[in-house]
């Protein structure tokens, strides 16, 4: 059991047919800290966080999990591991109280225990008078904090969350961000989150790695990597490192694109007048 870091990867890799979602992944990531995975859209993030929670299997390269091998004690991951997908399913003919018991359950967890838990859950995001409805009377954000009440039902050594404020209300993606910091500070889990949102990735995380097309570009803490490149702030750093040189070929292709239609118009003007010339 490796001690020194809660999550380990050497050469992590995941190909879809011919497709490469990551691409040799290398990770280090210590107990007790806060990592941030940030990346475009298709970038690996997703894949990533699925093969760490043994959800898929990796082509190559292998991975460590709470000092679990991730191809001979998966099961053993899914213990320690709390993991709210982006895109979660519910059962919509469920409870939330109905819902939270099924998945302690598949924990192993004992009913008293469930019990307490689900209630302490349920009040820390607010739910409370609610908890027997069905969820498919649920509003997307009250489903997004089922769903963060499953992740952390088990009381997860280790906690992955992508994209874990997603359809939620400002006031309650404050109350998340503050219990992040909570359990990573207070009571040293290690958070492993996946976001778009660049304000809140430098807020709460010790360590940010960006991702881009299955490959981990750089990686350092928010300071560390504003400086590398250069950058006035986080989201600057981030188009540098991801490309931002994109946006400049997109606005250069309109720019050409208007200079061809500004070119074609003056030439279209100039064949009418000749055509009325030689009538």
């Amino acid at each position: 059991m490796t001690e020194s870091y809660a999550i380990i990867a050497n050469d992590l890799t995941k190909n879809f047919g011919k497709v490469c979602a990551v691409n040799k992944l290398n990770l280090k990531i210590p107990y007790g800290k806060t990592y941030g995975l940030l990346g475009p859209n298709g970038a690996g993030k997703t894949t990533t966080v699925r093969m760490f929670n043994a959800i898929i299997s990796n082509t190559s390269g292998n991975a460590s999990v709470g000092g679990y091998d991730l191809l001979t004690q998966n099961e053993d991951i899914r213990r320690i591991c709390g993991f709210l997908p982006e895109s979660p399913g519910l059962y919509s003919k469920l409870s939330a109280k109905e819902f939270l018991e099924f998945i302690g359950e598949l924990y192993y967890l004992p009913k008293d225990i469930i019990s307490v838990r689900i209630n302490e859950l349920l009040e820390l995001f607010d739910l409370e008078g609610r908890e027997n409805d069905l969820l498919e009377g649920y509003s997307r954000g009250m489903k997004q904090k089922v769903c963060l009440c499953a992740a952390l039902i088990q009381d997860p050594e280790i906690i992955f969350l992508d994209e874990p404020t997603s359809n939620l209300d400002p006031a309650t993606a404050r109350m998340v961000k503050n219990l992040i910091s909570e359990l990573a500070k207070k009571a040293e889990k290690t958070v492993f989150i996946c976001t778009h949102l660049l304000d809140s990735a430098e807020e709460l995380c010790d360590i940010i790695g960006i991702i881009v097309n299955g490959e981990l570009k750089m990686e350092g803490t928010p300071k560390e990597i504003i400086e590398s490149v250069g950058a006035k702030d986080l989201e600057e750093a981030y188009l540098k490192i991801t490309g931002a040189s994109h946006i400049d070929d997109l606005l250069a292709w309109r720019e050409e694109n208007s200079n061809n239609n500004t070119v074609n118009n003056k030439r279209q003007k100039k064949s009418k007048k000749k055509n009325k010339t030689s009538r």
